[in-house]
């Protein structure tokens, strides 16, 4: 209960620039006045300018004008009402990524534009594999970026996973991921972790590195990957909508992970993504050490994002 309690905590403490943002606005709109069709429009205009999105916004303000239209409310009731309607459009998508342990190796291949932080999702979920029990394997995919391979070798080193990377710079990353695979297959290791190039620039050279990879593991695991996890910065905001909707194009995304909450005042992007892709959010991150990388929860988020306990 504490370590639940103390997640919180730094759940609601990292989307705390996001809910200033969201929780400012709304105080003003409605410091004790009539719900009204012109207090809605001004709701949904602070909802869109929040990234919580188009749909999203007209979703919530419809609940509104259905259960509280022409009543007089405060700030705190819609506040709290916020939070109830999000959570509403967030649980369907709050699923962990589960490992399914009789695969040996459970494929997760991890993919989105460099500098979300795919890397280090990768280090910090292995790290948590491996408090589990879980053997774990990193594929250095990203084979172009010399600074990739090296993060993952220290986090190879600090917790005990293997490491295939690339015995130069440049490497065909489908030819490593085949190797892996075949090596993890041999050995029984539990989970492979692929790391991709993210080099959006040139998506369709991007888009045929990705479907290569697919096909050339589907010779190994017609199966695999078991799970294909789209990694989204959420600092970025509405890009990260144009991000999902791209990868979504190049390969079947089966989850996402939201990382650098703590960084931003655009966390309502989540609502935004659950509404309009509706793909399992697994992990959600707030900071740097393993433990900030953690499953997602729609009623917490929720709360942390309207700043209610």
């Amino acid at each position: 209960m504490e370590e639940k309690s103390g997640w919180f905590s730094r759940l609601k403490s990292g989307l705390s620039r996001s809910a200033a943002r969201l929780t400012e606005n709304v105080g003003s709109l409605f410091a004790k006045r009539r719900l009204d069709e012109e207090a809605l429009e001004e709701l949904e205009e602070t909802l869109i300018a929040a990234d919580l999105g188009v749909a999203a916004a007209r979703r919530i303000v419809g609940d509104f004008r259905r259960t509280r239209f022409g009543k007089e409310v405060t700030s705190e009731e819609v506040k709290q009402a916020l939070a109830e309607s999000i959570a509403a459009i967030l649980a369907p998508v709050a699923q962990p990524l589960v490992i399914d342990r009789a695969l040996k190796p459970h494929v997760v291949l991890v993919v989105g534009v460099n500098g979300t932080g795919k890397t280090t999702t990768i280090a910090k979920l292995g790290q948590q594999y491996r408090d589990q029990g879980l053997t774990c394997t990193f594929v250095a995919g990203d084979t172009f970026r010399a600074a990739a391979v090296e993060q993952l070798q220290v986090w190879a080193d600090r917790t005990g996973a293997g490491l295939a990377a690339p015995a130069k710079p440049g490497a065909d990353a489908a030819g490593l991921a085949f190797d892996a695979l075949t090596a993890a297959r041999a050995s029984g290791t539990d989970v492979l972790l692929v790391d991709t190039a993210g080099r959006l620039h040139n998506k369709s050279a991007l888009m045929e590195e990705l479907r290569k990879i697919v096909r050339i593991i589907k010779r190994v695991d017609e199966t695999a990957p078991h799970s294909v996890l789209l990694v989204l910065d959420a600092t970025t905001g509405q890009n990260a909508i144009q991000q999902a909707k791209v990868f979504s194009e190049m390969v079947n995304v089966t989850g996402l992970a939201v990382t650098k909450l703590d960084g931003s005042a655009k966390g309502g992007v989540v609502v935004a993504l659950a509404q309009e892709f509706a793909i399992p959010v697994h992990v959600v991150g707030v900071g740097e050490k393993a433990a900030d990388l953690r499953p997602f929860e729609a009623r917490d988020f929720a709360r942390s994002l309207m700043g209610v306990e």
